[in-house]
């Protein structure tokens, strides 16, 4: 069996904090840790099911990181392969833009062909609005808001990859 890949910044400490919790409660026998600043295409396109930390950074821009890797698998099919999105943003000091990086990184995996699972209910979270909302009303993925609500991310986490 293939494992998952939980890709994630080694330098942000709160994204790789909660990719820390992901491989825990997926267990390093299921899943093992990318460095996103170290990532080449022909290894993100190696693994079929992956987990992506998108941390928004200023007003709902994708990390540099994510930016200068992107280009490099804009012209790839990703048919088969399925991705979950987990996002970091601050509802108090960014209300209109709350993980808007979700949004950006599903469009581009969605218009590549690629599978997404791991939406979440739009429920107990203030903000104004967000790139990551799904015409449904659900997020793309997991919303969490580490500066205001870190007591509720583990919470969060484990009931998302429970379903």
């Amino acid at each position: 069996m293939k494992k998952t890949a939980i890709i994630c910044s080694f330098n942000t400490i709160k994204s790789k904090r909660i990719a820390d919790i992901i491989l825990k409660n997926l267990g390093e026998d299921k899943a093992e840790l990318v460095n996103a600043e170290e990532l080449t295409a022909e290894k993100f396109l190696s693994y079929e099911k992956a987990i992506l930390s998108t941390p928004t950074w200023f007003y709902g821009e994708l990390p540099n990181y994510w930016d200068e890797f992107m280009p490099a698998i804009e012209d790839e099919d990703l048919s088969g392969h399925t991705y979950m999105i987990y996002g970091l943003g601050d509802q108090k000091k960014y209300p209109w833009n709350f993980v808007d990086a979700i949004g950006v990184m599903a469009e581009f995996l969605e218009e590549r062909g690629a599978t997404l699972e791991g939406f979440v209910k739009n429920e107990g979270y203030n903000f104004k609005e967000s790139k990551a909302l799904r015409p449904d009303g659900m997020f793309y993925g997991l919303p969490l808001d580490d500066d205001n609500e870190a007591e509720k991310t583990d919470e969060r986490v484990a009931g998302w990859l429970a379903k």
